[in-house]
């Protein structure tokens, strides 16, 4: 039986302080979790119940060995996470400056093992098999990763629901245009593409919401899905264009809001659900999220989300 989700790409250590509201120079205690976004959005399918694996590298050290028992115990199937012997399972830092500066701090020099992921070792068979298959723009950064993500695009040959979430990390690329070239090579394999307004503009150089979703579709996607941020969502398919507003939260952290929005994504995809059912689902998994310190362990049940749906409008804490 294939996965009903199989994510592609990045995969690391987050270690997060426990600390808000205070810079790294001051922070004294941390906390580690399991991070990386296709790794993060295994995760969120998972606590949706459904079969989930990640297609992904680490380093031959401990912190690789965390990502192995971390991911067995979310329920994500690790058989596709491979070791690199000379390279060091990534970590991130962040800092927490609620309700919206989250710097980023990467350290995955002088590569990630996960950009080593090469097309010889791809299962194509279980790729092809899969419900959702989700890959990212980070991706596309560098070879031999750039080669396997295409190649297992071309593999999947749009079978199912083919998601490439833009994801746009400044710091990963030379340059906007040659992100953009890339991601343009990607998306005519994808059925549902992915992404905020500064993601889409990287993908398709429009900046308007309903502008970048339908040069999006007009690339090969099917389902495409703008992110606004404080406008909420846009979503637009064959049936025409839904729009969704946030649900409020009192924001503590919103680095894991939108893998919590893309595992909600896959489940409501998969479920077969209408494309404004979706988007309501997949925004309050988001909420939730970022209500709460970590990304991984912060994951909710499918109880939890539809019980945040039905909640009356109004700012409210999750805890």
């Amino acid at each position: 039986m294939g996965f009903e989700v199989l994510t592609m790409g990045r995969v690391g250590v987050d270690i997060y302080p426990l600390q808000v509201g205070v810079g790294l120079a001051e922070v004294e205690t941390f906390g580690k979790y399991l991070g990386g976004s296709p790794t993060n959005v295994a995760v969120a399918a998972a606590r949706f119940g459904r079969r989930a694996a990640v297609i992904t590298r680490t380093g031959a050290d401990p912190f690789g060995d965390f990502v192995h028992s971390a991911l067995r115990g979310y329920g994500v199937d690790d058989r596709y996470v491979s070791t690199v012997e000379h390279l060091p399972t990534p970590v991130t830092f962040c800092e927490i400056f609620p309700p919206d500066d989250f710097p980023l701090y990467f350290y995955r020099l002088p590569s990630a093992p996960d950009l080593q992921i090469r097309a010889d070792e791809l299962d194509t068979a279980a790729i092809r098999a899969a419900g959702v298959f989700w890959v990212t723009g980070t991706g596309l950064c560098a070879e031999p990763s750039r080669s396997a993500t295409l190649a297992a695009l071309r593999a999947r040959g749009r079978v199912g629901v083919t998601v490439l979430d833009l994801d746009y990390r400044q710091m990963f690329w030379p340059s906007r245009e040659e992100a953009r070239h890339w991601l343009q090579q990607a998306l005519p394999y994808a059925t549902v593409a992915v992404g905020n307004l500064d993601e889409c503009y990287t993908a398709v150089a429009e900046r308007q919401p309903a502008a970048a979703a339908k040069a999006l579709r007009d690339r090969g996607a099917d389902l495409a899905v703008v992110k606004q941020g404080p406008r909420g969502v846009l979503a637009v398919d064959a049936s025409g264009a839904v729009e969704v507003p946030p649900v409020p939260v009192e924001v503590v952290n919103g680095l894991g809001a939108g893998d919590a929005f893309g595992g909600a994504l896959c489940h409501g995809l998969l479920a077969g659900w209408e494309t404004a059912r979706v988007m309501r689902f997949a925004n309050a998994a988001g909420a939730i999220v970022a209500g709460r310190l970590a990304c991984s362990d912060a994951m909710p049940e499918a109880a939890e989300v539809e019980a945040a749906m039905s909640q009356p409008q109004g700012r409210r804490h999750v805890r």
